[in-house]
């Protein structure tokens, strides 16, 4: 029975060679996957190359709407990639994970350009507590090649529909435990020098020099495991924002439009709301956020973006087509 399970059991971790350095390599890129973010990805997109992201590696996962064209009119052809990335993918009857494949072919194809590749969803958000850009508040780190961020979940802040202005300034109150044992709060995403990594997964790396070892923002170092425990948290230098569900409204249109993993509506509809749940049993004001875009003047929208047409179909946008 344990084989027939494991038959069926999604790959949710791919080893990888990890790809050589190339002369100048320089910089902290961002790999996603995006589908149908046009409300959205402006913002997070002017937010991350203020604080000092220097490409943005994009796979697009068949979006119909103006997602990549917001990208292209925000971002220069030097700071984006745009890769067309629909489909499922399977080894046998196991489906493997297509972020996972996603962010091995970002490791494998353009890895050897940045010290450094973040791995995040559009609706989190890399805030420096110290320093004005993600490098500075890195530098606590020493260069170890593989850091671990929790994640701060934020629900709804109260909203029933979708406010106007950026999720950022809108959403103030997060659950107020980064390490809690409630179902579907804690996690990571992590931020690694891709010319160390050896294992790939959404939310933990191995490398070829440390293998499961992590450190926090300060440089703390642990295991995979031992990220769980409340020695190991810190949001010191640098916080990883999840904007879980933004308004009530918004997580009700994310629940129909249902789930690119293989999940029923269901199981997604009881996920979603017990998270929301969770979150939201003990909150915490932090303005942190807030503070920071105001402190620094960071612009989130650009007035002319409402004139970009939507695009029926994402194009590729790669500064190196030979990469």
């Amino acid at each position: 029975m344990s084989w027939l399970r494991r038959k069926n059991t999604p790959i949710n971790s791919l080893a990888i060679i990890p790809p050589e350095p190339l002369p100048g390599r320089s910089g902290i890129a961002i790999a996603v996957i995006v589908k149908d973010e046009a409300s959205y990805i402006e913002e997070w997109a002017m937010f991350h190359k203020a604080v000092g992201i220097s490409h943005f590696v994009v796979y697009d996962n068949g979006s119909t709407d103006a997602t990549c064209s917001i990208l292209q009119s925000v971002l220069t052809a030097d700071e984006l990639t745009i890769i067309p990335w629909s489909g499922k993918m399977y080894l046998e009857s196991r489906f493997i994970n297509s972020q996972v494949l996603a962010f091995s072919h970002a490791v494998c194809t353009f890895g050897g350009r940045f010290s450094r590749i973040a791995f995040i969803d559009v609706d989190e958000f890399l805030l420096p507590r110290k320093g004005g850009t993600i490098e500075e508040a890195l530098e606590a780190t020493q260069g170890f090649p593989n850091v671990s961020l929790p994640w701060h979940m934020f629900g709804t802040s109260g909203h029933k529909v979708r406010p106007q202005g950026p999720v950022v300034m809108n959403y103030t109150w997060r659950n107020d435990d980064p390490l809690s044992k409630a179902k579907h709060l804690s996690n990571f995403k992590c931020i690694v020098d891709p010319c160390e990594v050896v294992e790939v997964t959404v939310h933990q790396f191995k490398t070829r020099s440390f293998g499961d070892l992590t450190v926090n923002d300060t440089g703390f170092r642990t295991t995979r495991d031992g990220r769980k425990k409340r020695s190991f948290y810190s949001n010191e230098y640098l916080q990883l924002n999840h904007y879980y569900c933004k308004s009530a409204q918004e997580m009700a249109e994310k629940i129909a439009r249902g789930s690119d993993y293989i999940v029923s509506a269901d199981f997604l509809k009881k996920k979603m709301e017990t998270t929301l749940q969770n979150i939201e049993a003990s909150l915490v004001e932090d303005r942190s956020m807030v503070e920071f875009v105001t402190g620094r003047s960071i612009a989130l929208s650009r007035p002319e973006i409402s004139s970009v047409a939507p695009l029926s179909r994402c194009q590729s946008a790669s500064p190196n087509r030979d990469a």
